[in-house]
């Protein structure tokens, strides 16, 4: 019938409140986004007034911010549901956080908390976009580190989309959103992050994700973002209550992460999916599980696909302390510091076996030490058609020098008299007297070193030697394996892998079990061990199992 209303549905009125439009331009509300005035008082104002609406007529609103800068001033604003923020992206719409007027408050863009204003699975922010702005967090300074001052710090999200959001130089973490429902995080840009964050307090990352606050499962999808220069992780997930049930339904994929401390972190989550991502030059690992957050609880069951794990300072892949298990298949793990993949014995407990490690037709080549190595016990783990050759590139012997040929940089040690194997030293310590620095690349005259932390511009633990100061680096350790087994390795299979060196001279084993491993029961069979100098190196007990058909073509 002609002129009939649509019954709306539940809860939703067919016309939305009288003077609260769908669609704001915050410039006729209050907001100037000239770079001088305060605009955080008109934006809390009209996010409020449009949270209201919302909540009377159940139709989401939308803030359009124009090109400009738009001054964040001394307070956050408290996000409510159903209102969503646009910009004219990145570059054009910036949001530039200050707090000169309290330098003791934290000042994130937008925030909304279990402990400040209730937040919760029954009071969740909904239906809400963020998209297309920048958020600048360089004015912000305080006396101490607060993990608070956060780009944006919303928790028990629903239903949300975050896109084409560019956050840098905040003093904690830049996207540090908790318990996120049905969620994607689309194409978000993290840079330098965590400024006052020495690198071993709460949050400091890039993207940090608090999980386990919906239950067992999470759906949320991290895509396409990129993650450089945090001061801790760059993308991190962390499980915040140890006496609930780790989260499904996370994934992370396309992703960039880039001269972090990590690169990519489960450190809590229940089959986490990590897949077509580079984890290139962090300073301690590109890929890293553990329980080093707040509850202690480490990631289990995850998988790490068609990755490229390259140029790490220490590890490609850090598996600590998780009882497993976790999949490790199809990736390039090439050129890190110390190892290859790391299966690492954190020394504070949690030492049982991990159960189930399966590390799969991943391409193992140029790591600085040994390709895999495992420092803790495992239990039915399988290593299967893995490439791993020309690893143990840490060969140069111990050097020294000093006097007219040597010349320092902040980033640079250049000695005209020496000639070093190319990256023979990468991953050792120099020490220039009371100083040091780590070695990230080397030529035959040149150390090229690694930053003391990722937002610095020095690599120097203090200020830059003076030309000629005496340096001294390390020797290289004795025994560079394809794969090293240094701890208890109960029912292991190793088979099926080329482990060769192809003319490098610098991976010293085929395969190494120290005097501290007792392999019971393991099968290591039909391996191809071309090419090092020593094939299989047995200094520890190997009790029943099968060890046949391994190859060396030299003999």
């Amino acid at each position: 019938m002609s002129g009939q209303v649509t019954a709306a549905p539940s809860g939703v009125r067919p016309y939305p409140v009288a003077g609260t439009p769908l669609l704001c331009n915050a410039r006729e509300h209050g907001l100037t986004g000239d770079g001088t005035t305060n605009d955080q008082p008109a934006l809390a104002a009209l996010v409020d007034r449009l949270g209201d609406a919302f909540a009377a007529d159940g139709r989401a609103r939308v803030i359009y911010c124009p090109p400009g800068v738009y001054a964040i001033r001394d307070a956050g604003t408290v996000w409510r549901s159903g209102v969503s923020l646009m910009g004219a992206g990145p570059g054009a719409t910036r949001f530039a956080l200050s707090n000169e007027g309290n330098r003791s408050k934290p000042v994130p863009f937008a925030f909304y908390t279990a402990q400040l204003h209730g937040a919760s699975p029954d009071r969740p922010l909904a239906y809400c976009t963020f998209a297309d702005f920048e958020i600048d967090g360089k004015g912000v300074a305080s006396a101490q580190y607060n993990p608070l001052d956060k780009g944006l710090g919303l928790q028990y999200v629903s239903g949300a989309l975050f896109r084409n959001i560019f956050i840098h130089h905040t003093a904690g973490t830049g996207f540090g959103c908790d318990f996120l429902q049905d969620t994607l995080v689309e194409a978000v840009r993290v840079l330098e992050c965590g400024r006052m964050d020495n690198g071993m307090e709460m949050g400091g990352a890039g993207i940090g994700i608090g999980i386990g606050g919906w239950g067992p499962m999470e759906r949320l999808a991290i895509t396409n973002c990129v993650a450089v220069g945090n001061a801790t992780n760059g993308i991190f997930l962390e499980m915040q209550f140890p006496d609930r049930p780790q989260p499904r339904g996370i994934r992370i994929s396309g992703c960039h992460a880039e001269r972090n401390r990590f690169g990519i972190s489960d450190w809590g989550a229940d089959g986490l999916i990590v897949t077509g991502c580079l984890m290139v030059g962090n300073l301690e690992a590109g890929f890293q599980v553990s329980a080093k957050g707040t509850t202690g609880v480490p990631g289990r069951g995850g998988l790490v696909t068609d990755c490229v794990i390259d140029g790490n300072l220490r590890d490609g892949v850090n598996i600590g302390n998780t009882a497993g298990p976790y999949t490790v298949r199809g990736n390039r793990i090439t050129g890190n510091g110390r190892y290859g993949y790391h299966h690492q014995d954190l020394g504070d407990g949690g030492r049982a076996a991990a159960e189930e490690i399966v590390i799969e037709s991943n391409d193992i080549w140029g790591n600085s030490r040994d390709g895999i190595r495992f420092d803790r016990p495992l239990r039915d783990a399988v290593i299967i058609n893995n490439r791993i050759r020309n690893n143990g590139r840490q060969c140069a012997p111990a050097a020294s020098g000093g006097g007219d040929s040597v010349r320092y940089t902040r980033n640079t040690v250049s000695d005209q008299g020496a000639n070093w194997p190319a990256d023979g030293h990468r991953g050792k310590v120099l020490r220039v007297g009371n100083r040091y620095a780590v070695v990230a690349a080397n030529d035959a005259t040149t150390l090229t070193l690694a930053p003391i932390r990722p937002d610095d511009a020095s690599s120097w633990s203090a200020d830059t030697p003076a030309p000629g100061t005496p340096y001294e680096l390390p020797p290289a350790p004795v025994t560079r394996a394809g794969i090293t087994v240094n701890a208890i390795a109960d029912s292991v299979t190793i088979r099926g892998n080329l482990i060769r060196d192809s003319g490098s001279a610098t991976q010293t084993h085929g395969i190494w079990v120290t005097d501290r491993a007792d392999c019971v029961n393991c099968r290591v069979v039909e391996n191809d061990l071309d090419g090092n100098r020593t094939v299989i190196r047995t200094d520890g007990a190997t009790t029943g199992g099968r060890w046949t058909g391994n190859q060396d073509h030299q003999s």
